[in-house]
């Protein structure tokens, strides 16, 4: 193995990666390692780390079905090392990556997750990702007003939540006009009930216009972000299914601490995701201060 392990540092409205290239499949990534990758203080930092790796060569069985379509794995995890799906502001920083380094030189290709093949596409300084087809996790009743969890942030009364799937989880909480985003003390993760078996994002949201929410997000193996892409389709998809328009085409802005991202509604439960992507620096960490 080599002495010192090359990465790359981008982030996405400040939901930022450690990028590290394995163009053989040959280095593999390590829950430990990553970690310790993402750690802001022993490590490089980020809220999730990013392999870089031919599809052909992914460890899992149902990436490597993908490779037809895509040249390239996203091995995506969380900042606790942990595997996750996907990531929607992290494919944006990945296809940016795979742009400069010249391992993709269109401005629209095919990218594989665990979540399954996802288009991109560059658009001026940004990058759009199609992420669905999405899902409601539980169908919520009639009895339940379109809810179908209970989250607890902090002390005080639980909060009326919707679960979406968009080949991760999240759960979106409906923001009473009496609770002010500020206010809500997301250092510890919510409670959310019923559990979801593999954990959950939570999103909380406030309608701030027509076709316009701010959001802040609690992300599961993380803890809280600047911002998360998935999290705010999730958004979009849950505030429009509250107001009774699940209309194809209709556009959200979502309103993040790190920025901005434009969400789009497509037909057949599908939904794209539109922001910027930045890769901020370029270094190397000797091998030999991470764990194996």
């Amino acid at each position: 193995m080599a002495d010192r392990l090359a990465y790359t540092k981008g982030h996405g409205t400040e939901n930022d990666f450690v990028l590290v290239p394995d163009l053989d499949g040959a280095l593999g990534l390590s829950a430990a390692r990553a970690a310790r990758l993402a750690d802001r203080r022993a490590g490089i930092g980020g809220d999730g780390v990013i392999r870089v790796v031919p599809t052909e060569l992914a460890d899992e069985p149902a990436v490597r079905e993908q490779a037809g379509a895509a040249r390239w794995f996203m091995d995506y995890r969380n900042a606790d090392g942990s595997a996750a799906e996907m990531c929607g502001n992290g494919t944006r920083v990945f296809a940016e990556y795979l742009r400069r380094e010249g391992l993709e030189d269109a401005d629209a290709f095919t990218i594989a997750t665990r979540a399954g093949a996802k288009a991109v596409r560059r658009d001026g300084d940004h990058w759009s990702v199609e992420l669905g087809p999405w899902r409601l996790a539980d169908a919520p009743t009639a009895e339940r007003d379109g809810f179908d969890a209970l989250v607890h942030v902090g002390g005080g009364d639980p909060f009326s939540a919707l679960s979406v799937d968009l080949g991760n989880p999240h759960t979106v909480v409906a923001l009473p006009e009496e609770v002010e985003l500020a206010d809500l003390d997301l250092l510890e993760a919510p409670s959310v009930r019923p559990e979801p078996p593999h954990g959950t994002n939570v999103e909380l949201v406030r309608p701030v216009g027509p076709g316009h929410v701010v959001m802040r997000v609690h992300e599961r193996g993380v803890g809280e972000t600047r911002s998360c892409g998935t999290g705010a389709c999730a958004a979009a998809i849950a505030t429009s299914f509250w107001a009774g328009s699940l209309d194809t085409g209709s556009t959200w802005l979502v309103d993040v601490p790190g920025g901005r991202l434009t969400v789009r509604l497509l037909p057949d439960h599908g939904v794209e995701l539109a922001g910027p992507a930045v890769l901020v620096a370029d270094g190397s960490v000797p091998t030999a201060l991470l764990p194996d």
